[in-house]
């Protein structure tokens, strides 16, 4: 079923099923549901083609909304659809925020450790502070984010590394850019496929919490994908809420989603758009070919260090 459609009721049955204290009423409304594909780019209003949306979580998936089919398969690449049905190219990378997150949770340690702690949001904002400040092409270290196997470079289980030359410059700024360079890296691999297809985007709208510090990972992700990337003041909500959506949506089906969604649940909401800088998107790009080179090393620790 599409967006808007009935999917149902509760039924009586089910009500006791979920609720056997009876406080849970049946013949409530059912909505198709969606997965986090789905109900991240409605939790963007990313529905029209030509619009695309980034989610950053454990994983990172971008949606790029199609105008037309595309040549050929490409094993980087899914073909899904909005929930409405518009044809939909997905870049999906196994590994996200998590290793970025574990560096934070050790800075925060050592904080409390010499009698300094701190809390999570203030520890985010300091380091992705420091991250702005850091060389663009990152000062000549390289971070692997793949706790898990990550099919778009080749990688069938994870080993995160930092790795850095003898000359490299060994910062707090430098290290944490390269951090947040490699939450999108691999996507930056699997949407250069997406470039050589031709396909055109207009805007890329982000979400999920690592868009909480404003202003940082966003111009990492513009410069990575050289566009313009939107984040909304709702932009650490995520799958959740982007399914209350869909599920009011139910009620208002006479109008297209996209159109629902532009003019009734985003109509107000403040919006950040940050476009690439010159510098940034050179340095990144130099950062880049680096990192793909440095994949063999990856490889490497993965053939001769055993999990666990």
């Amino acid at each position: 079923l599409s967006a808007g459609e009935p999917a149902g009721s509760l039924t009586e049955e089910g009500a006791r099923l979920l609720d056997p204290t009876g406080g849970l009423v049946a013949g409530i409304p059912m909505c198709p549901p969606e997965g986090d594909a789905g109900t991240g780019m409605v939790a963007t209003c990313s529905v029209a083609p030509r619009s695309a949306n980034v989610s950053v979580g454990t994983s990172v998936f971008a949606m790029v909304v199609l105008e037309r089919g595309i040549s050929a398969a490409h094993h980087e690449i899914d073909l899904v659809t909005t929930p409405s049905g518009d044809p939909v190219a997905m870049v999906h990378c196994n590994n996200g925020a998590s290793e970025l997150a574990a560096w934070a949770g050790l800075f925060r340690e050592f904080a409390a450790a010499v009698g300094s702690p701190v809390a999570a949001d203030d520890a985010f904002a300091a380091l992705y502070g420091a991250a702005r400040r850091g060389a663009t092409d990152g000062g000549g270290l390289l971070a692997y984010n793949h706790l898990s196997g990550e099919p778009i470079v080749g990688l069938v289980e994870g080993r995160p590394l930092v790795v850095r030359t003898p000359g490299s410059e060994l910062s707090l700024a430098n290290f944490m850019r390269v951090q947040l360079y490699g939450v999108f890296a691999t996507l930056s691999l699997g949407m250069e496929v997406l470039a050589s297809e031709g396909v055109a985007i207009d805007r890329v709208r982000a979400h999920g919490g690592v868009f909480r510090t404003a202003g940082v990972a966003q111009q990492v992700l513009a410069d990575a994908l050289g566009a313009p990337v939107a984040v909304a003041d709702t932009a650490s909500e995520g799958g959740a809420w982007g399914m209350a959506v869909l599920a009011a949506y139910l009620h208002r089906a006479e109008t297209p989603l996209h159109e629902h969604l532009e003019r009734r649940v985003f109509a107000t909401t403040e919006v950040s758009v940050l476009d690439p800088e010159p510098d940034g998107a050179v340095g990144y790009a130099a950062y880049l070919g680096r990192y793909r080179a440095g994949l063999a090393a990856e490889r490497a620790a993965l053939a001769a260090l055993p999990a666990g």
